[in-house]
């Protein structure tokens, strides 16, 4: 059983930064961050294996934003820079511990978070 908490959604300027982190119960688990757009459906973000050796991210925020780790603290972070309003969603942590590397479709993963908001405006 994994439990995650997200937290630092927020409003922000296009242009800025914001860091969301996920705290976690549980060990041994991939972790995934999906977003829904207004009126859109879910859709992948990034994911980061156990380790956090290795890391992925949909096209659409590669080169912006960077997913992270820490499992001394059992933390998975988002850091967004260089948002733009297009990435204006509710964002969510997920996490399984049926594979090393979660995939990127959101029913691969077991356990979710509550989510978090955030606005980018312009």
């Amino acid at each position: 059983q994994v439990q995650l908490v997200e937290s630092g959604g927020g409003l922000v300027q296009a242009g800025g930064s914001l860091r969301l982190s996920c705290a976690a119960s549980g060990r041994n688990f991939a972790v995934g961050w999906f977003r829904q757009p207004p009126g859109k459906e879910r859709e992948f973000v990034a994911r980061i294996d156990w380790s956090g050796s290795i890391k992925l991210y949909a096209d659409s925020v590669k080169g912006r934003f960077t997913i992270s780790r820490d499992n001394a603290k059992n933390t998975v972070s988002l850091q967004m820079n260089s948002l733009k309003v297009e990435d204006t969603a509710f964002y969510y942590c997920a996490a399984t511990q049926r594979t090393v590397l979660g995939p990127i479709q959101a029913s691969g993963y077991d356990y979710w978070g509550q989510g978090t908001q955030v606005t980018v405006s312009s």
